[in-house]
């Protein structure tokens, strides 16, 4: 790629963001405007899907909202998203979760991802029982 273009690039990247992987259950938080006001809306879903790279990354996260499902597509460095939040990693096999949209209920759940981490302080913690 040209030199200049990266260069550009390089200034739109935000630092900042927290690695957000396909499964995770992440909130959105996206600025809106209405009438001359403008505020802040938070997206809570499941990233179905990551694509592009550099400034034009994006993740599509999907919730049911009223029974319905609801998906949108965010470019993670626009200025109209504030910040992501990861609510919950979810352990999945999968680069994209289309299967998710033709499942209901618990269908949809995904299992949570324990890293070793976190099993070696739950194991720490617990008391040796006699």
């Amino acid at each position: 790629m040209n030199q200049i273009i990266q260069e550009l690039e390089a200034l739109l990247i935000k630092p900042n963001l927290p690695k957000v992987e396909v499964g995770d259950t992440v909130k959105v938080f996206v600025k809106i405007r209405e009438g001359g006001k403008e505020r802040t809306q938070g997206y809570e879903g499941v990233v179905i899907k990551r694509a592009g790279h550099g400034v034009s990354k994006t993740v599509t996260v999907r919730r049911v909202f009223q029974g319905i499902g609801i998906e949108r597509v965010f470019l993670i460095h626009s200025p109209r998203v504030e910040k992501i939040t990861v609510m919950r990693k979810g352990h999945v096999r999968r680069s994209k979760l289309y299967y998710l949209r033709t499942r209901t209920g618990k269908a949809t759940r995904i299992k949570e991802r324990i890293s070793a981490r976190d099993v070696a302080g739950k194991t720490a913690a617990a008391p040796a029982s006699n």
